[in-house]
């Protein structure tokens, strides 16, 4: 008896207050499309980099890891969805996203995450994904108040 795949719902994720907001919210919605949710951070070796660090020497792979488990604690404490799965890709993340969007059900992302440009209406992952996911996406607005895990980091 083959078994149904139930849909996907995508959440990107880079470690930001929006990030576990946008968590919280597939966590929330998941059910109406009785979805899994997938969450996915993505890393890529920095400009200043380039030619410069053999492949693997740094542990950017470790570290982003390491923030989408701390991210996913931050928005779900000890009760972690069921179904849910993460991954870290190598990658820039808006294309990352737009694979990732492939068959799913949503895509979901923070409208601003670590970019520095504080100003605009848009991140430039978020626009992205809005103009090339394969998927309806939904960009979620930051709440009043950060995470208190993530306030907690900051100090």
């Amino acid at each position: 008896m083959e078994q149904k795949q139930l849909p996907r719902i995508v959440v990107g994720v880079d470690g930001s207050a929006q990030s576990v907001e946008a968590l919280r919210y597939a966590q929330r919605i998941a059910p109406l499309f009785d979805a899994t949710i997938h969450a996915v951070s993505a890393w890529e070796y920095p400009a200043e980099y380039a030619g410069y660090v053999p492949l693997g020497s740094d542990n950017f792979s470790h570290t982003t890891r390491d923030r989408l488990d701390t991210t996913l604690a931050a928005a779900f404490g000890d009760h972690l969805p069921e179904g849910l799965e993460s991954s870290v890709e190598f990658a820039h993340p808006a294309k990352a996203l737009a694979k990732a969007s492939e068959g799913a059900a949503m895509l979901i992302v923070g409208r601003r995450g670590h970019g520095t440009f504080h100003g605009l209406l848009l991140g430039s992952v978020s626009a992205a994904c809005v103009s090339h996911a394969r998927c309806p996406v939904l960009v979620v607005h930051p709440s009043e108040e950060p995470a208190e895990e993530l306030r907690e980091e900051q100090r």
